[in-house]
């Protein structure tokens, strides 16, 4: 049988057919989860180094940790390759910066190369981001713009916000190894950075789905883990 609501002709159904109608029309958009399990892989191998890091300070010291957090840098970029089938740019540019900064710290066994390092990374990509609004340019397009459709006001705003959050992790990064102890240093880098960075992604979630094209599914939020 046909649906009244549909043939529009039974007038008693009239209340019935309005409020299926306004409660579709009012309904929330789901979350595209063939969009988020990418962001959710891509999390999880980002922050395995980190939490090898952690266990390796914690069991031995500053420099071991580098040691075997370098070489879970090249596991992981190696791992997003083979299941993500690319490497987005700001891993690949901190997989660099580790490789350079860890290598320094065994080398010359100061392991204020590795300290610095969150704050030369989020320095760079502070730089780059509100640079590029300088010039007219949302350079978080060319990061995420394969996945994420916005409006061009949506990508300076979010371009904006997320070039003073590097900024804002970048002075917590030198406040915290200039004043605290190695391993507060260490356990705040990945059980602290990390969940400031989550609630910070989930916090853009508003902005995406304001800018993005009516036709646009609901977004789940860009998530940067800094390693």
């Amino acid at each position: 049988l046909s649906d009244p609501c549909k043939r529009g002709r039974l007038p008693s159904h009239w209340g019935h057919c309005h409020k299926r109608f306004a409660m579709t029309e009012n309904a929330e958009p789901e979350i595209n989860w063939d969009e988020l399990r990418p962001q959710l892989i891509k999390m999880g191998l980002e922050l395995g180094p980190l939490v090898i890091f952690f266990i390796a300070n914690a069991r031995a010291d500053i420099f071991v940790a580098t040691a075997w957090f370098m070489g879970a840098m090249v596991i992981s970029l190696v791992l997003t390759w083979l299941i993500l089938k690319r490497i987005a740019v700001m891993p690949l540019v901190t997989g660099a910066v580790v490789l350079v900064f860890g290598g320094l710290t065994l080398w010359l066994q100061d392991d204020t190369f590795i300290k610095i390092k969150p704050t030369i990374t989020n320095s760079l990509f502070a730089a780059v981001l509100l640079g590029g609004l300088l010039f007219g340019q949302s350079l978080l397009k060319y990061v995420f713009g394969d996945v994420y459709k916005l409006r061009p006001e949506g990508w300076s705003k979010l371009t904006l916000n997320w070039g003073l959050f590097f900024v804002l992790l970048a002075v917590i990064n030198e406040i915290l190894w200039r004043n605290f102890p190695t391993d507060f240093w260490v356990a705040f880098k990945v059980w602290g950075v990390m969940p400031i960075t989550v609630i910070f992604s989930i916090s853009q979630m508003s902005l995406l789905n304001k800018y993005a094209p009516p036709s646009e599914p609901k977004h789940a939020p860009p998530i940067v883990v800094e390693n």
